[in-house]
């Protein structure tokens, strides 16, 4: 019997690892897989902003070119000088006002991949006693 008794003691440590390991290993399984469908999201997010950004930013000089010939060619013959200091000083708040937004979205980016921390998070709380 002590012979018995050894043997199925030396098998249910080995079987409990053996499902611990299977269990550490589904769950990292898990979080990769989760990992690559954030990361593939990102992805099709930053092509689609950067390709949004590039068109908007085109039309936007195209209007700008545009409105700062019409008021040039208005107010030529009479205010010439002023209107063109007007304009200077318009885009040069602009491109303050753009700086300044550009650099809270930088500092204020939330993380791209909060879904895989918090099921990290989630199974830290789960395993630990």
């Amino acid at each position: 019997m002590a012979i018995g008794e050894s043997g199925s003691s030396a098998t249910g440590p080995s079987s409990s690892s053996r499902r611990l390991g299977a269990a550490f290993l589904g769950l990292l399984h898990s979080h990769v897989e989760l990992f690559g469908i954030e990361l593939q999201e990102q992805k099709a997010r930053t092509v689609s902003l950067l390709l949004f950004a590039g068109l908007a930013l085109v039309f936007a000089l195209l209007l700008l070119v545009g409105l700062s010939t019409l008021v040039l060619i208005l107010f030529w013959d009479t205010y010439r000088l002023p209107a063109i200091i007007g304009l200077c000083v318009f885009y040069t708040l602009a491109a303050i006002f753009c700086a300044m937004r550009l650099r809270a979205a930088i500092f204020d980016e939330s993380s791209p991949f909060n879904g895989t921390l918090e099921e990290l998070a989630n199974d830290r709380e789960r395993l630990l006693p």
